[in-house]
């Protein structure tokens, strides 16, 4: 049976599943230079996703819509064929404690020509599906506890096992979207007026804080305004929790928060007071997550799930799994909103079957689109053995190879790639990106050599936890370390039949290094690029090497590719 699931709000999707095989998923942000966080509004995005995989709508044996804002349930204002239709769904949260998998079933899907019939499963439940079901702990048949902190709700904890979910509890009264609003409230990022939130801000604080120390002193007054606005038994904090179902109030009262920490912060630098709210976030949920696992001493499993936009937080991930209370952590690669077409789809498929593992690749995005060679670009065929020495030479090369990834981080499918033995790299690469002179730039290295390089080194396929470089390793790959010592790692296994792998080893070859720089291939503030042309018109690094074909620039222009010549660049 083929199931289709879909996100129609921000980090909007396209996702089939067929026999428990994940077919695709699209993310809209990775269509034709689409900016980030694109919704999908129009209702064609569903049927060309299908088309270009060689299906028709009929083929589809039922359609799933990820549940949205909303009590009881959400509501979607779409476009099909030009028409504009509303769409009901599954609320945020589920309302059913004892069947989390309560569908919400209704009829309108307005596709080619048809209307249909579809299934609604809450956003949250989507969210601790998709982690489950990808995850090694489903493969083996065993229980997972997950962790699912998303925009506008607490952090919540959950039991996943073959036979379905139950909630354990809501780990601490504090929204997933204070991250983001603590950066409008201090530092780099702050806003006049802070109303609101910007989906791109907590990645960059993440990295901003290695600028700053946490202090005792900030920590105190977090936990001290913290009791009085949300956790303790004031009227403040009481109302606060009594209107968890209202995201905007949700927002004020966490923007109150921080106009209460910034009066008492005056003398203090910004880097240190958000290194300092990360990390009393970070102690209150390791705190908390030992508290309800001690509550929970009846239940075997020591396996833990992370999901939602906070799964995100690599720190946060590492101190999970550094805490010692789980003998194994999984992040899936699309913890955030980008996995909720897929988690939609096994929502379906659990309802007939239970939770099973799902058969899925990373590597289950959009395909390469052909296009034509724009003016000022020349193409030859190149060996991946000719371009390891192009990247020897100390030039960078946008990389694009086969299906782009899932999720938001670039994996060696829709990458820059570039040497990390200068020091310059780093700088040179987060210009041409248009980004903060702090952000780092994350290393992919071949698994069997990650610990030599990294403390832990363990393998880490998706850049979702920390890892400290070696002493005798900073000198000789500064491009990649960040300003606390540590890297955003990627590790891949030498065995890979990702051209990226054969890239490394041919690299490892020449110099000894078994990794490279490796930062997104898109514009500023974009999806990845879906073709070829795309970075070449970008036209910020001078390479672009696509599926065994480098495209060099030869000159500078700003005339259009229309009218030259197209090559293959399908996968």
């Amino acid at each position: 049976m083929r199931i289709c699931g879909i996100k129609l709000t921000h980090d909007g999707a396209v996702a089939l599943i067929e026999d428990g095989k994940l077919i695709f998923c699209i993310e809209q942000e990775k269509r034709n230079n689409n900016p980030r966080y694109q919704v999908i509004d129009n209702l064609d995005a569903i049927v060309q996703a299908l088309n270009e995989h060689g299906l028709s709508v009929g083929d589809v044996g039922q359609f799933v819509i990820d549940g949205w804002d909303g009590e009881l349930e959400s509501e979607f204002q779409v476009f099909s064929e030009g028409v504009p239709i509303t769409l009901s769904g599954a609320p945020y949260v589920e309302r059913w404690p004892d069947n989390p998998l309560k569908s919400h079933d209704s009829s309108g899907l307005a596709l080619s020509g048809s209307i249909l019939p579809y299934k609604s499963f809450p956003h949250v439940i989507s969210h601790v599906v998709s982690a489950y079901c990808t995850s090694p702990f489903a493969k083996a048949g065993e229980p997972s506890f997950c962790l699912v902190w998303d925009g506008c709700i607490f952090p919540r904890l959950y039991y996943a096992e073959p036979k379905g979910i139950r909630l354990i509890k809501c780990l601490f009264p504090m929204i997933g979207h204070a991250y983001a609003v603590a950066g409008h409230h201090f530092g780099p990022y702050r806003k006049e007026d802070p109303k609101g939130w910007d989906l791109g801000v907590a990645g960059k604080l993440m990295a901003y804080i290695a600028l700053g120390a946490a202090k005792e002193n900030i920590l105190n007054v977090f936990r001290e305004l913290y009791e009085e606005h949300f956790a303790g038994e004031t009227l403040l904090a009481v109302g606060y929790r009594e209107n968890i179902h209202n995201a905007d109030a949700l927002l004020a009262r966490v923007n109150d928060y921080f106009d209460a920490s910034a009066s008492r912060l005056r003398c203090e630098k910004p880097e240190d007071v958000l290194a300092s709210f990360h990390v009393f976030l970070e102690r209150l949920l390791v705190g908390e997550m030992t508290i309800a696992l001690q509550m929970q001493s009846q239940l075997e499993s020591r396996n833990l799930c992370v999901a939602g936009g906070c799964g995100l937080n690599i720190k946060w991930n590492s101190a999970l799994r550094a805490s010692g209370l789980f003998e194994s952590v999984w992040v899936p690669p699309f913890p955030n909103d980008s996995g909720s077409a897929i988690g939609a789809a096994c929502c379906a498929l659990a309802v007939d079957r239970g939770l099973a593992p799902l058969d899925w690749s990373v590597y289950s995005g959009p395909k390469l689109k052909s296009s034509a060679i724009p003016p000022g670009w020349e193409a030859a065929p190149c060996t991946l053995a000719e371009l390891a020495r192009i990247l020897a030479s100390n030039e960078p090369v946008v990389f694009l190879a086969g299906r782009a990834e899932l999720g938001p981080r670039a994996l060696g499918g829709r990458s820059i790639l570039a040497a990390a033995t200068s020091p310059q790299m780093k700088d040179h690469l987060n210009e041409v990106k248009f980004r903060e002179h702090f952000r780092p730039v994350a290393p992919i290295c071949l698994e069997d050599r990650a610990q030599d390089i990294f403390d832990p080194g363990t393998p880490d396929p998706y850049m979702l936890f920390d890892h400290t470089t070696r002493p005798e390793w900073r000198e000789r790959i500064p491009a990649v370390v960040h300003l606390d010592g540590t890297a955003r790692l990627q590790t891949i296994s030498r065995n890979s039949e990702h051209e990226v792998s054969k890239l490394l080893a041919e690299y490892e070859s020449l110099t000894g290094i078994p990794l490279l720089c490796n930062t997104s291939a898109n514009y500023h503030g974009r999806g990845f690029f879906p073709d070829a042309a795309a970075a070449c018109e970008w036209g910020q690094i001078g390479h672009v090497w696509c599926d065994g074909l480098l495209l060099t620039r030869t000159s500078e222009t700003d005339e259009s590719p229309v009218g030259c010549a197209d090559f293959s660049v399908s996968a």
